[in-house]
């Protein structure tokens, strides 16, 4: 499921506040929330806009192979209002973790791009290539230009067992011409050699979210992502507001099985539902049912079987109904029969 039909109603007596209500700051993921290639998302400038005009409105990327304004720049040619300082970047996150990590001015090995040494030379950290130059720390962030070589030098120079700090995690990394490997995949090749895992600062670690809140003097903030295993989980584990959008890579299927970590707070069609009342879920048994209602949708609980009862005219609130019922079997969607209307996107 990748957009929703819904458009701006009324609220009911089924709905409660939005999810904007009682937050001061927004955080937004990037590919799958504002844009998907070179196209902005539909509606997604224009909501966000709406959301800057009352709240302090930060964007966070993993992707550390460009520079904070050069993402400010991309964002602000869709029509956002972005400067440099709105942006948190995965090497900025890592950056705070090598500082703790080793003395300011030290040199360090860096596996990426320009992403990650502007960052690392802006605070005073000597930036080598060469295990040769006995570095005091490794950081690696994705740079389509990381080769062989690059991988080599990093497990070289970690044979000192000197500190090891991964921008991100990411397994794979979305292009105009399909998914590629992301920076996990080169992660791993290095783990591979070294026998150690690294320190990680992007999603879904927390080191990322705190930079943003610290950043923009937060005291409630809420996060937007599109994908339950990094940005809901990164989220969720950071005591942040988790807000899964249907218009990037998760859908109906994985909301229906995230597990107790990866389970948002608010779930919306797209991002015009932002600013708009959220339904409250209303449960109630019929004899040995057990039935989920969001606003005209309802969904019935029989032992193991899950079944749709009433569409409603939005899917969205279906899939909302749906998933509280299967959470709150406590059991693996794959141990359920369930309705297949609940998950079309397969």
């Amino acid at each position: 499921m990748t957009s929703s039909p819904t458009t701006s109603r009324p609220a009911t007596v089924a709905d409660g506040p939005s999810p904007l209500d009682g937050v001061d700051t927004v955080l937004a993921d990037l590919d799958g929330v504002v844009y998907r290639g070179r196209a902005a998302v539909p509606h997604a400038v224009e909501s966000l806009t709406a959301a800057s005009r009352t709240h302090r409105v930060g964007y966070i990327t993993n992707n550390a192979s460009r520079t904070a304004a050069t993402v400010a720049e991309q964002l602000s040619g869709y029509g956002l209002t972005v400067g440099e300082d709105d942006v948190v970047t995965s090497p900025q996150a890592a950056v705070r973790l090598l500082a703790d990590a080793v003395p300011a001015g030290s040199t360090v090995l860096v596996v990426g791009g320009v992403g990650l040494t502007s960052v690392l030379e802006q605070e005073g950290f000597v930036v080598t290539r060469s295990a040769d130059d006995h570095p005091a720390a490794v950081v690696q962030g994705f740079s389509p230009d990381v080769g062989w070589a690059d991988l080599a030098e990093a497990s070289y120079a970690l044979a000192a067992d000197i500190p090891w700090i991964a921008t991100n995690t990411d397994w794979t990394i979305p292009q105009e011409r399909g998914t590629a490997p992301g920076n996990g995949t080169l992660v791993s090749a290095v783990h591979t050699a070294v026998g150690r895992l690294p320190v990680t600062a992007g999603k879904p670690e927390t080191p990322i979210y705190h930079a943003a809140v610290e950043r923009f003097g937060a005291t409630k903030a809420l996060f937007i992502g599109d994908r339950l295993d990094t940005d809901v989980v990164g989220a969720n584990e950071a005591g942040l507001v988790s807000v899964l959008v249907l218009t990037g890579i998760d859908g109906a299927k994985q909301l229906l099985a995230a597990d107790a970590r990866s389970r948002p707070d608010f779930v919306l069609g797209d991002l015009r539902e932002l600013s708009q009342p959220y339904p409250q879920v209303v449960e109630h048994d019929e004899g040995d049912v057990h039935v989920v209602t969001v606003r005209g949708a309802s969904v019935a609980v029989r032992g193991g079987t899950v079944r749709v009862m009433t569409p409603g005219p939005d899917p969205v609130d279906l899939l909302r109904a749906g998933a509280a019922a299967v959470w709150g079997t406590g059991r693996a969607i794959y141990g359920l029969d369930i309705d297949p209307a609940l998950h079309p996107d397969g």
